[in-house]
This record gives structure tokens, sequence and C-alpha cells, in this order.
């Protein structure tokens, strides 16, 4: 599966997946463990084997949930990682969790052991800049209804898994304009 993760997504050579591959060291957790917790710094980048990691944090209005990672997710703080900066973020999971874990020395080593290792850095990036656009567009775009089908038609199971405070606030709502929501589309 995690062969096949990066086949569909980035693909390398067999070498360089090899040389890449033998750096991750595979982990688990257990439901309710963190892997970042606001005002550390992210030295890891996991990648989700199975179960569910929640990202969230707090605002005046209190605490809500960003993004729920699932299986072939990758996972970090990406201005902590690569910025050195404090997270702004708690990942913590949902569930126990089979996941493959990249130190952030390994990563950095990366780029002198894999010839391809900048063009694999480069497209990993688009990829998160890509999905936080896609994100924004969405708000400004989209009703509250379409991001929910949109998400509802994406993460169906997720509403049988986690808590649909979590989700509502993922789209931005408020658990009871989901729910009426929920009740209109399924009438």
């Amino acid at each position: 599966m995690f062969n096949q993760l990066f086949e569909n997504l980035f693909p390398l050579p067999e070498a360089a997946r090899a040389k890449l591959f033998a750096h991750f060291e595979r982990v688990e957790f257990k439901r309710g463990d963190y892997l970042i917790k606001e005002g550390d710094y992210s030295s890891n980048l996991f990648v989700i084997e199975s179960g569910l990691i929640r990202q969230y944090g707090w605002s005046k209005k209190g605490e809500f949930t960003q993004w729920i990672g699932t299986a072939n997710h990758f996972v970090t703080d990406l201005a902590s990682f690569i910025f050195d900066v404090p997270s702004k973020w708690n990942f913590q999971c949902i569930s126990d969790c089979r996941m493959y874990r990249l130190s952030k020395s390994d990563y950095q080593k990366m780029e002198s052991e894999v010839n391809e290792w900048n063009k694999f850095e480069k497209a990993f990036l688009a990829k998160c800049f890509g999905a936080m656009e896609q994100r924004i567009s969405d708000f400004i775009c989209l009703t509250a209804e379409e991001r929910y089908q949109q998400y509802f038609e994406q993460y169906k199971p997720l509403f049988y898994q986690i808590p649909l405070q979590y989700i509502a606030s993922v789209l931005g709502m408020s658990p009871e304009t989901l729910s009426r929501i929920r009740s209109k589309m399924s009438s």
C-alpha cells in the first residue's frame, strides 16, 4: 500500500523509491495520542496507513477542526516542518493509527541521496498548496449545502466514524447547520 501511494502520487524510479522507503519507519499510535501539539516543533512527516487524524486549533470562538486525515494522507504541520517555527496546530489520533514516519533529518538527507528528490519535493509542496487553494475556493464559491455534498461524496465513511461536530467544523458551519443540511439532503 505504501509503495502504491508513492507510485500514484509521486512516481519515482525504483532505486530512488527504495532509498526513500528505507528511511520511513512504521509506527503505531493509540486513539487520543498526539503526533504534534500546538507550540511544539514538527520534526516528522507521517503517511497514514490506517486510522484517522484530526488537525485542530483554537480561536476566540473555541476549538475548531481544520482537517481530518485518512489513509494515504501525509500529516505534518508544514510551516513548522519546513521553517522551524512552533506549530499552530494539534494533530491527534481519533482512532488507533498505523503510520509511516520520516524524520526531518532523514527528509533533509534525501536531497543528497535521491537524485529525483527536488522534483519529488516540488510535487509534494505543490499538492499541499493545491489542496489549500481548493479549500479556500470552496469556502468562497460554494454554498454550505454544496460544501456538505462535496465532502459527503468524498468522505462518506467519516460521517459514520467520527463526531459530526468535527465534520461541521471542517465545513465551516455549526453542528446545528450541518444537522439541518443533512435532514434537507436526505428528504
